[in-house]
């Protein structure tokens, strides 16, 4: 079943109640045919003790929208969607405002998913790149 746009980012949304997601403040907030975009505020609530955003948060973002982005372009009904590997390359620092993550896939296998996530911030200035594998598997009945 197709649902539009914001439909679908509103049960992207909602999935993550009560989970990291909403703990991080992220969102999923646009997508088109080859990526999903999602944002976190940067607060202290993300900060390293010196204040600046924990790279352990940016990745947690990046697999976030990964993964969804896997549920939302694959046949997630019958699939489910594992993430297997992240990496993070931190290049800039964050004290405030937001970060967002885009999501495109390098690979995107029967069973097997490569996506790139760059993250940036409200200049648009690359603060991460980080790399994500997924496995996406029969759903047990």
């Amino acid at each position: 079943m197709k649902y539009s746009k914001e439909e679908t980012l509103a049960i992207a949304n909602k999935a993550s109640k009560n989970t990291l997601m909403e703990t991080l403040q992220i969102e999923m907030i646009d997508y088109g045919e080859d990526f999903l975009l999602a944002r976190m505020p940067v607060t202290p609530r993300v900060h390293q003790p010196d204040g600046v955003l924990h790279g352990g948060a940016t990745a947690a973002l990046a697999e976030s929208v990964g993964s969804f982005a896997s549920h939302i372009f694959l046949d997630s009904e019958n699939l489910m969607i594992r993430g297997l590997e992240i990496t993070a390359n931190h290049l800039k620092s964050v004290r405030e405002g937001y970060i967002y993550a885009k999501a495109t896939f390098i690979h995107k296998g029967r069973t097997t998913q490569l996506l790139d996530i760059r993250v940036t911030n409200d200049k648009e200035e690359l603060i991460s790149v980080c790399k994500l594998s997924t496995i996406s598997l029969p759903k047990r009945s």
